[in-house]
């Protein structure tokens, strides 16, 4: 008999719900690349199902934090699936982490296991903290650790969801730049509402394919891979972003959006490969939370010719706090904001909006967010609400 779903009354899809439905529609469409991985959504379907069932057999159940430090790579985002089934909530962090970061993080959300990549071996090596768990090693296992192959190699039933819209999916640290790092936990609800609004803000269409830059362990990388699943299309993992090989990608994966920093933007475009690229498979181009010069707009909007460019802000808190989907119309501008605009309501079957009567409203009308909850110590915090908004 599978586990009890915890997690309260449903209201919306849960994560895994939602993820069974993208197989159902498309099993054999191409879900996600990695080097030579290529897997299609029923093969990648299997492989979470073998996951979750290694999960169950270190003893992690139900609002357990799973600690993973790992670059973008597909065993990081099968774990992070893996988690939404089962209801564990998938705590990535920077790969970059020292011992004694991880040492708090692990501390700090009450870590029951860690899944960690050679990148980070050095550190996880000498964390105190990391010794006392679990821990998963992507790379060579030592004797006391379990490898990717015991964890995620076994025969195992199809997963089915184990929790309702309300259990929590991530906690995702912020950077500690005034203090120590705050875990901020994000309910199953709130994450798929957010990658409807992304999939909304961004156009995608079905089978769309994203290049996977942004961290797992920032809300925009987890934003890009849940929005791929819902529209059938591919998250192409770059673990490290190097600008020779994002080209090669775009061209050989003919990936049809990108979701950059304005950093690596700059680095794209003024590459020398990047003028004997075919880039013409981009079609929409994004970006958030960080300023872009009117003269690297204008050069991306040369260059890629996009259909559509968009600039949102607050994508962390509540997604999104201002939106605009012609970034380089209006250089410095973080867009309209997302709530609390005046709308006009017109009387349906008017001759036209100048003439019909009409009137003007506070309206609450970002796509999706519920309840996003800063915490001021990961496992046991004090919540207060971040911000909430309706469909």
């Amino acid at each position: 008999m599978p586990p009890k779903r915890c997690g309260g009354h449903p209201r919306m899809l849960d994560l895994g719900t939602s993820f069974l439905a993208s197989v159902e529609r498309s099993p054999s469409a191409l879900a996600i690349v990695d080097g030579a991985v290529r897997l299609t959504y029923a093969e990648w379907y299997r492989g979470i199902s073998s996951v979750l069932a290694g999960l169950d057999a270190l003893g992690l159940k139900c609002d357990d934090h799973l600690l993973t430090v790992a670059q973008n790579r597909w065993e990081a985002a099968t774990v992070h699936w893996a988690c939404q089934f089962a209801g564990i909530i998938v705590t990535p962090v920077n790969w970059r982490a020292t011992a004694n970061e991880l040492d708090f993080l692990i501390e700090d959300s009450e870590a029951k296991a860690l899944v960690y990549e050679a990148a980070t071996a050095e550190a996880v090596a000498q964390s105190r903290a990391a010794q006392a768990l679990p821990r998963v090693a992507l790379g060579e296992p030592k004797s006391d650790e379990i490898g990717w192959i015991a964890l995620a190699g076994r025969d195992a039933p199809d997963a089915a969801p184990r929790v309702r819209p309300e259990a929590w999916s991530v906690m995702l640290y912020t950077s500690g730049t005034t203090a120590r790092p705050k875990g901020v936990p994000r309910r199953q609800s709130v994450e798929r509402a957010a990658a409807l609004a992304h999939v909304a803000q961004n156009m995608y269409g079905n089978g769309e394919r994203t290049l996977g830059v942004m961290p797992l362990y920032h809300t925009m990388g987890v934003r890009s891979l849940l929005a791929m699943s819902l529209i059938g299309g591919v998250f192409v993992c770059m673990p490290r972003f190097d600008v020779a090989r994002a080209l090669e990608l775009i061209a050989s994966e003919k990936i049809t959006n990108l979701y950059l920093v304005p950093t690596l933007y700059h680095d794209l475009v003024h590459h020398p490969r990047f003028a004997g690229t075919n880039v013409s498979s981009v079609r929409k181009l994004g970006f958030a939370g960080a300023p872009m010069t009117d003269g690297l707009l204008k050069e991306l909007q040369l260059a890629f010719k996009p259909e559509l460019f968009v600039n949102h802000y607050g994508s962390s808190e509540i997604y999104t706090f201002t939106i605009d989907q012609n970034a380089p119309a209006k250089p410095g501008s973080a867009g309209k904001a997302g709530i609390n605009q005046r709308v006009r309501v017109i009387k349906l079957g008017a001759a036209s909006p100048d003439k019909a009567a009409t009137r003007a409203r506070s309206s609450r009308i970002l796509p999706a967010m519920s309840h996003s909850r800063a915490t001021g110590s990961g496992r046991k915090p004090t919540l207060r609400p971040c911000a909430t908004a309706g469909i």
